[in-house]
């Protein structure tokens, strides 16, 4: 049994392709593998993050700043996205959606003008303006820094003072949340029972309220973004939420 991301899925595809037996588990904060609708880990680590969002208003909204959180994602936007949702964020930025700094400008100018004096801003490590690239860090090469270079940009377009805050590996740890504890539980039953039918060579995926296995071969060399009739990206927008585009 093999429990992890898309990566742990594209070699969990390559052993079973050598004759052992293999049954994949998906595992991962970022909820980019293929086939599942979730994957565990991923509640935790929004929960993680929409904590961090909810601290974050109370100072924004005594100093009247704007606010840039960054999140991990490096290829995906579903922890920005949920957590950006459940931490009343007013904008969001995934890679999914190359944004225009002016139109996120013009979102933070309409709501001075509503009279809203704070502003956050919710943003993948990975999202990029449009025609531009990701930022990335000089010393390790790795995704990091779209947080500090938006606050930059939009402070200089909106004269609102901002504070940039990359919450990194932190969402990553901790105690699972209710739902994580269940979920997994419940993956690991169903790769145990997969087993036991003489199943090898699938994941287990969750296709609520149940669960199904599907060919590695799907799901190896694949990545599950955010696409546009995504639910939640409707919801966002309903909110109020601006994508930048």
């Amino acid at each position: 049994i093999m429990v992890g991301g898309d990566g742990t899925m594209q070699i969990a595809d390559e052993v079973a392709r050598t004759g052992l037996r293999v049954i994949g588990v998906p595992k991962t904060i970022d909820r980019d593998v293929v086939g599942t609708w979730t994957t565990f880990g991923f509640d935790t680590a929004v929960a993680n993050a929409t904590d961090a969002i909810d601290k974050l208003h109370t100072t924004a909204e005594a100093h009247q700043r704007l606010f840039t959180v960054e999140v991990m994602g490096r290829d995906t936007g579903w922890i920005a996205l949920y957590s950006g949702i459940s931490g009343g964020a007013h904008m969001i930025a995934i890679p999914e959606f190359p944004y225009d700094i002016d139109v996120f400008a013009r979102h933070i100018q309409r709501r001075e003008e509503d009279g809203h004096r704070y502003h956050i801003l919710v943003c993948s490590e990975g999202a990029r303006p449009k025609g531009g690239e990701a930022v990335k860090s000089e010393r390790t090469g790795r995704y990091s820094g779209i947080a500090e270079q938006l606050a930059a940009e939009l402070s200089e377009r909106t004269g609102k003072e901002s504070r940039s805050v990359a919450l990194g590996h932190v969402i990553r740890g901790g105690a699972p949340t209710t739902f994580d504890r269940v979920l997994g539980l419940r993956f690991g039953s169903a790769a145990v029972s997969a087993l036991s039918r003489g199943e090898s060579g699938v994941m287990v995926a969750f296709n609520p309220p149940g669960f199904r296995s599907i060919p590695l071969s799907e799901v190896a060399n694949r990545i599950a973004r955010v696409t546009p009739d995504e639910h939640a990206l409707a919801t966002a927008r309903n909110l109020g939420i601006s994508f930048g585009v």
